[in-house]
């Protein structure tokens, strides 16, 4: 049985066996049934290192659908590209479907103490990017309920989102809190907070 360990970062590491059957290093089961149930015609997995290209062309095709200046979203697409590097620092996840390939990522890491709300240990979205021809169907809201298990998972209080002002009314839906700006020159202006205590 092949299996290859990525993004290895606290308890939350993937474990890619057979490259379809998903299971985490705390918990396997509960975590593989939740990531399996759906019965969507896509389903998420531990994104792999030759899965990059495909990853950012879905940024670059998610970026180019905000409300910015053109030369805006030119000089901000080489920012949001993931290299071989982030992998030791990220956990990066796909949302494939089995005729199209990749149709979302999502991406986080633990967030610094500064961010979090104080008292709380978050678990920071850096993003959820979905094809444009994939949106309003279900792909970045489950994209983030496995970035809330994640959290779950590692012993996190919640889920920190420094949200671009265009996806604000999406993290809203998904039950996320805005955060109160406190220090203006450290305060994110658009920073979200959910807990997952009660999962």
């Amino acid at each position: 049985m092949r299996c290859m360990l990525l993004f290895k970062r606290g308890v939350f590491g993937f474990c890619l066996q057979n490259e379809f059957e998903m299971a985490f290093t705390n918990r396997p089961a509960e975590a593989a049934k939740k990531m399996t149930a759906d019965t969507r015609p896509w389903a998420l997995r531990p994104a792999r290192p030759s899965d990059l290209l495909t990853v950012n062309r879905v940024i670059e095709s998610a970026i180019h659908r905000w409300e910015l200046p053109a030369r805006v979203k030119r000089l901000c697409v080489p920012l949001y590209r993931y290299s071989e590097h982030d992998h030791d620092y990220l956990d990066l996840v796909v949302a494939e479907a089995e005729s199209t390939g990749i149709v979302g990522v999502a991406a986080w890491e633990q967030a610094d103490t500064d961010d979090a709300p104080a008292g709380h240990r978050a678990l920071l979205l850096q993003g959820i990017y979905v094809a444009p021809d994939q949106h309003q169907k279900g792909v970045g809201r489950r994209l983030f309920g496995a970035a809330e298990m994640a959290a779950s998972l590692r012993g996190f209080d919640g889920v920190l989102v420094k949200a671009h002002p265009g996806a604000s009314d999406f993290f809203r839906a998904l039950g996320l809190q805005r955060l109160p700006v406190q220090d203006d020159r450290r305060d994110y202006p658009h920073r979200f907070w959910k807990s997952v205590k009660d999962h």
